[in-house]
C-alpha cells in the first residue's frame, strides 16, 4: 500500500459527486457523514464535483448539487474543484505509469469479456496489441496482497492479480477511468481522510495500489452502510432514487442523523438547520457505524 499520513496531519476531507442528477437521499447521508466528521476534527470540507465521464453529466445538475448542499446548510472550504479542470494532470499520471511500464494498451470488447466479468483473464496483457487500434489502457497488477485498516469495516485484504485482474485506467473513448482519477484528485487537494459509501470500498485497494506505483502517499479511509430500499437495493440515480427537497431540509437532515445512528433527540426534528448540525457536529460518533454496510431508508416513505 501508500504512505500512510501521520496522525498529526491537519484533517483534510471532501465530497465528490458526479454531476449525473440532484442529489438524492443516498447521496446527501454520504455527504452529511463526510461533513460531519471534518468539522468534528476541526478539519476542511472540499467540494469537488467528478465531471470527467461527459455522455453521463446532465447540464445544469452540478449547479443543482451546490444548491442542494448550501440549503442543507453544507457549506464547503474553498472553491469548488471541477475535474475537467485538470486533465493534463491525468495525462501526466499515464506518463508516469507507461514510463514505469506499467500499462499495456487493451483492445477487448465487452462482448469478448461476456463470460469473464469479474477478473480479466489478461488477453492483451499476454498478446501484443497495436496502439493505433482503438483501446483501453490496463495497468498491471502483480500477486501481492493490498491490505488496509477501514475505520468502520476493519481490516480489508484483497490480492487484485487473482480477484480481480488488470483493471483499465483510461477507457477507449479517451476518459480517465474513475480509479486513476480518484487518485490524482485525493493527491492533487492534499485529501488524507475520505468518507464515502460501502458500495466503493471494492475500489479501495485498486487505489491504493495506484498511489503505490505513484509514490503518492494514502489517505485514511472509512466507508459507511448504504441506505438502501424495500428490495435491499442501493439508493441511487440509477434506482430512480428521489431528489431530496430541499424546502424540508430539517426533517431530512433528523431522518439522516437517525439513519446514521447518531440518535438525534425528537425536539430537533423541527429546529432549525444550523442548530441541527451544531448538534450533530458536537456529538458526531462515526463508531455507532462500525461493522454495519446497509441501512434501510423506508422512513423517508
Amino acid at each position: 500500500m501508500g504512505l500512510i499520513l501521520p496522525n498529526s496531519a491537519p484533517y483534510i476531507g471532501r465530497f465528490a459527486p458526479s454531476p449525473t442528477g440532484p442529489l438524492h437521499l443516498g447521496s446527501l447521508y454520504t455527504a452529511l457523514a463526510s461533513y460531519l466528521d471534518a468539522r468534528r476534527h476541526k478539519g476542511r470540507w472540499l467540494l469537488r464535483i467528478d465531471d470527467l465521464d461527459t455522455p453521463r453529466n446532465m447540464p445544469g445538475a452540478g449547479d443543482e448539487i451546490l444548491y442542494c448542499l448550501q440549503s442543507f446548510g453544507l457549506y464547503w472550504d474553498g472553491e469548488v474543484d471541477y475535474q475537467s479542470d485538470h486533465l493534463e494532470q491525468y495525462e501526466q499520471a499515464i506518463v508516469q505509469l507507461q514510463n514505469q511500464h506499467a500499462l499495456y494498451p487493451c483492445t477487448c470488447s465487452r462482448s469478448l469479456l461476456a463470460n469473464s466479468p469479474l477478473i480479466y483473464p489478461g488477453y492483451c496483457r499476454t498478446n501484443e496489441q497495436s496502439a493505433h487500434a482503438p483501446h483501453a489502457l490496463r495497468v498491471k497488477t502483480t500477486d501481492v496482497s493490498i491490505d488496509f485498516s477501514d475505520a468502520l469495516q476493519g481490516k480489508i485484504s484483497q490480492n487484485l492479480a487473482s480477484e480481480y485482474g488488470d483493471f483499465i485506467v483510461k477507457r477507449k473513448d479517451g476518459i480517465i477511468a474513475y480509479q486513476l482519477a480518484c487518485v490524482v484528485d485525493d493527491q492533487r487537494q492534499a485529501i488524507n481522510q475520505v468518507v464515502r459509501a460501502c458500495d466503493l470500498l471494492d475500489s479501495t485497494p485498486k487505489q491504493h495500489y495506484l498511489q503505490r506505483l505513484l509514490g503518492y502517499p494514502s489517505p485514511r479511509y472509512m466507508h459507511i452502510p448504504l441506505i438502501v430500499d424495500r428490495e435491499g437495493h442501493k439508493l441511487s440515480k440509477q434506482t430512480r432514487a428521489e431528489a431530496v427537497n430541499p424546502n424540508q431540509a430539517g426533517p431530512t437532515l433528523f431522518l439522516l442523523l437517525t439513519l446514521l445512528k447518531q440518535n438525534p433527540p425528537l425536539n430537533l426534528r423541527l429546529a432549525a438547520i444550523d442548530s441541527i448540525l451544531e448538534w450533530a457536529i458536537e456529538h458526531w460518533q462515526a463508531e455507532r457505524l462500525t461493522n454495519t454496510q446497509a441501512v434501510s431508508g423506508l422512513q423517508h416513505n
